[in-house]
């Protein structure tokens, strides 16, 4: 039983357990996105731009909400000066009443906010569970067929997931139970050193691949990182697939009260930007604009930013409604940088998304991507947001799909879990071990192409700031052309060990650099000024 377990389970130790940390933080994980060797040479860049004053750059952050009273935020946060707070009333007309700090697209005009929410391929499956369960194949007509077929692939999908996760609860509370007490004998029997130190752990070189999976269990040990309350907390996310995301019987919109699937019905919503559960949003806030230089947290990549929240990702997939109403939202109210570290394998209105994101390319707007955390290539896995549309003839202009780099340059730079894509990814950025805000003024260590997508919309924000008169498509192309190249190395393959060039991975081979961005932001603007 207990290899079993251990067999089974540490995969998701790895994987998921040490995507989150407690408060405290290693001093070298500390701010290492902007300072350290391996990060983006954020602090190198504002020492080159010292003299000059920047303007204020509008982000809009799609997410789970945001703490907008949050210490490392104060003065951050956008405000709709052209709406009169809590009157009641849409003051600037833009059809949202008493949007402040931007809008909810998961609440009712009675304050109530919906948090979970179904997995997109669970909603595809109980919308056509009602026209195709019990019928036989032979009574498909020609018409029905594709839909039947979709039927199949999303009922396989939903109903093996929902197995696998009550089984997988069961394992991790035995796990929990009884493997977890003995975790420091046998990895003190492997070392042969009964009372190991975290140096002893770091200098233990295992041959064998279960040898270093405990290396990595061990430092997660020493660090407190792996508690009984760490595990508990995987368990409520796993029992939440059960309960919501992988349950067709589950309503996630009845709260909300719209039509999900009618673009027109906009009468829906309310101005609670926070909303029960805003950690994943505010982390990400924070990396785009915490406070630089106070000594909380990790610093913010753009310094003279403002973060509209839209809430619009639950725990759960979005609604691809949400999306669109939200990324028109940020183009109408002065967004000049979207950040969406959200996505999903199944999209039930991809037009209406497309449309969208072409409403920002049209208006001159950014946005910025993340890849997702499935270790997959997206040229053979479907994730949205698309890079690029079935029906697309035109690849956009002002899109950038972001993957998640580590600090650790040798052979490990592409992170364990990142999604990437030889022509589907855009560029890498810092999003393992990242410390930043939390709700409650708090601070807490998280990791995914979600915290690598603000890298990048940081600093588009920042490029934006210093240098207006440069268009947001100059920007995205500085961005990709000045980061450090790492196209011939060789590097681990998400999810795996073989070891690939790293130009494989990406579209640019390599990983976003600030300052260097900022030196070719100031050539360009030098020749733009000549040229007048």
């Amino acid at each position: 039983m207990k290899k079993l377990l251990l067999r089974l389970l540490l995969p998701a130790l790895i994987g998921t357990y040490f995507s989150t940390a407690t408060a405290q933080v290693d001093k070298d994980v500390l701010n290492w996105y902007n300072t350290k060797k391996t990060g983006m040479s954020t602090d190198k860049a504002y020492k080159k731009l010292k003299k000059r004053t920047p303007d204020t750059v509008t982000v809009a952050i799609i997410d789970s909400g945001i703490d907008i009273e949050h210490e490392d935020l104060v003065g951050k946060i956008w405000v709709n000066k052209d709406e009169i707070p809590n009157n009641g009333k849409d003051d600037d007309n833009n059809g949202y009443i008493d949007d402040i700090h931007g809008w909810n697209f998961l609440g009712n005009a009675d304050g109530e906010n919906q948090d979970a929410a179904r997995l997109n391929v669970t909603r595809i499956y109980a919308q056509l569970k009602p026209k195709f369960e019990g019928r036989e194949e032979a009574d498909i007509s020609n018409e029905e067929r594709k839909e039947y077929e979709l039927y199949l692939e999303t009922k396989e999908e939903v109903e093996s997931n929902r197995e696998k996760y009550k089984q997988a609860i069961e394992q991790t509370k035995q796990f929990r139970d009884q493997m977890l007490p003995m975790l420091p004998k046998m990895i003190g029997n492997m070392i042969g050193k009964e009372d190991y130190t975290m140096k002893d752990l770091e200098k233990w070189k295992p041959e064998d691949a279960q040898g270093k999976q405990m290396k990595q269990i061990g430092i997660q040990l020493k660090s407190g990182k792996l508690t009984p309350e760490v595990i508990d907390e995987q368990i409520e996310q796993i029992q939440s697939m059960v309960d919501y995301h992988y349950n067709p019987d589950y309503d996630d919109r009845s709260l909300i009260g719209d039509d999900p699937y009618d673009l027109t019905d906009t009468n829906y919503g309310n101005n609670d930007v926070e909303g029960p559960d805003a950690l994943h949003g505010t982390h990400v806030g924070g990396i785009v604009g915490a406070i630089r230089g106070n000594d909380l947290g990790g610093d913010g990549v753009a310094n003279a930013v403002k973060l509209m929240s839209l809430r619009a990702v639950p725990n759960g997939d979005e609604f691809d409604k949400d999306i669109a109403l939200a990324i028109r939202y940020a183009v109408d109210n002065g967004a000049d940088v979207i950040n969406g570290s959200f996505g999903k394998s199944y999209s039930s209105m991809p037009k209406a998304v497309y449309d969208a994101i072409m409403y920002a390319q049209e208006n001159g707007v950014l946005f910025v991507h993340a890849a997702g955390n499935s270790a997959e290539d997206l040229a053979d896995n479907p994730n949205f947001p698309a890079v690029m549309y079935d029906f697309q003839t035109e690849p956009f202009t002002h899109l950038l799909t972001i993957g998640a780099s580590t600090r650790e340059h040798k052979e490990e730079l592409a992170a364990r879990f990142s999604n990437h894509g030889a022509e589907q990814v855009d560029i890498f950025a810092p999003g393992a071990e990242i410390y930043n805000a939390v709700p409650q003024s708090d601070y807490k260590e998280l990791q995914g192409t979600s915290m690598a997508s603000p890298m990048v919309a940081g600093v588009a924000a920042l490029l934006k700031g210093y240098f207006p008169s440069l268009t947001m498509l100059e920007i995205k192309n500085i961005i990709l052309e000045s980061g450090d190249d790492f196209s011939d190395t060789d590097q681990k393959i998400p999810g795996g060990d073989e070891l690939v060039k790293f130009s494989t991975l990406s579209v640019t081979g390599k990983v976003v650099n600030v300052k260097e961005a900022v030196k070719m932001a100031m050539d360009l603007e030098e020749k733009k000024q000549e040229e007048q």
